[in-house]
C-alpha cells in the first residue's frame, strides 16, 4: 500500500507531459497556419508588381487608361473589341461619357473626324485631344 502515494504524483507528471505535448502542438499548428499567410501575402504582392492583366473571355475587354478627377472619381478608357468606351466611375456608380472606335494601332491616327493620336500618346494626352476636340477647339487644323 506504500504505492498508493506515490500515483497521484505520477499522475500529475503524466497530466503535464500531456499538457507540454497539447501545447507544442497548438504551437506548430500556429506557425504553420502563420507560414500559410505570409505565403499568401508574398504572393499577392508579387502578383500586382507583375502587373498580371485579368483578360474576359478571349481578351475582349481591355482597360486602356485611366485618370483620377477627385477623391473617388475615375475617367477611365475601356476598349470592347474595336470600341472605345469614355467610363465615369465614381460612388458605386458607372457611367457611359463617350464612345469612340479604337484608334489604328500604328503611327499618328484620326478617327473619322476626330482629333489624331499618336502611337506613343498617354491616356492623357489622348484624353486631352479628345476633350479639346469634342469642345470643337480642334476641329479646323487648330
Amino acid at each position: 500500500m506504500s504505492d498508493s502515494p506515490a500515483s497521484p504524483g505520477g499522475l500529475d507528471a503524466v497530466a503535464s507531459g500531456d499538457a507540454l505535448i497539447g501545447m507544442a502542438t497548438l504551437g506548430k499548428t500556429a506557425a504553420a497556419l502563420a507560414l500559410i499567410v505570409v505565403i499568401i501575402l508574398v504572393a499577392s504582392a508579387l502578383l500586382k508588381r507583375v502587373g498580371v492583366n485579368r483578360q474576359a473571355h478571349g481578351g475582349r475587354l481591355r482597360v486602356v487608361g485611366g485618370a483620377s478627377v477627385g477623391n473617388r472619381e475615375r475617367v477611365v478608357i475601356v476598349q470592347v473589341e474595336e470600341t472605345w468606351l469614355v467610363l465615369g466611375v465614381g460612388g458605386g456608380q458607372v457611367s457611359k461619357l463617350h464612345e469612340l472606335p479604337a484608334p489604328a494601332p500604328t503611327g499618328e491616327t484620326t478617327t473619322g473626324d476626330g482629333p489624331a493620336f499618336a502611337e506613343g500618346d498617354g491616356f492623357a494626352t489622348r484624353f486631352a485631344k479628345a476633350l479639346k476636340h469634342n469642345s470643337g477647339l480642334g476641329r479646323d487644323g487648330s
